[in-house]
């Protein structure tokens, strides 16, 4: 028997057997990139997962930083455009994580099942002390955390923990 996958650019390989999950923030350098490892981290069997942004740059080091802080594997997430997915992969979620990326998204979006909606407040908006922000970043993190391991309960999914 042979596997069904779907080549993807950058490399990855789509898993026609697991559902795919894309995450849409504005940059693709925090929100987005946080949900994508936490997801992979508690459902990877189940998922493949992806993020994008609607005009990407350069991962928020402090993402970075309390993704490795919580024990969240990040190695090989980049900051990733919409059109490198857009029309190449079908996905089973379209998961917008910003208010931003929900009003300028497409409302027609070729392949994909099922759009949803969760709201997080930018942590790369807050001022004040390196502390103070990677302290946002922290709270932003375990909102994000919370909301996949509620939503995969939905899903009669156990999170791993």
């Amino acid at each position: 028997m042979t596997s069904c996958t779907t080549p993807v650019q950058g490399g990855k390989v789509s898993d026609m057997n697991r559902a795919n999950v894309l995450f849409l923030c504005t940059g693709n350098t925090a929100r987005s990139q946080m949900a994508e490892a936490l997801l992979r981290h508690r459902a990877d069997d189940r998922f493949q997962v992806f993020s994008a942004g609607l005009e990407p740059s350069r991962i928020n080091p402090h993402t970075l930083r309390v993704l490795e802080e919580a024990g969240i594997d990040t190695e090989g997430q980049y900051s990733k455009g919409l059109m490198e997915y857009m029309g190449k992969i079908h996905f089973g979620y379209l998961v917008t994580v910003c208010g931003d990326a929900e009003a300028k998204c497409p409302t027609t979006f070729p392949g994909v099942g099922r759009r949803l909606h969760w709201p997080f407040e930018d942590p790369a908006a807050v001022e004040g002390s390196d502390e103070e922000k990677l302290e946002a970043f922290r709270r932003i993190r375990d909102r994000i955390d919370e909301k996949i391991r509620s939503w995969l309960r939905e899903q009669e999914i156990s999170p791993e923990s």
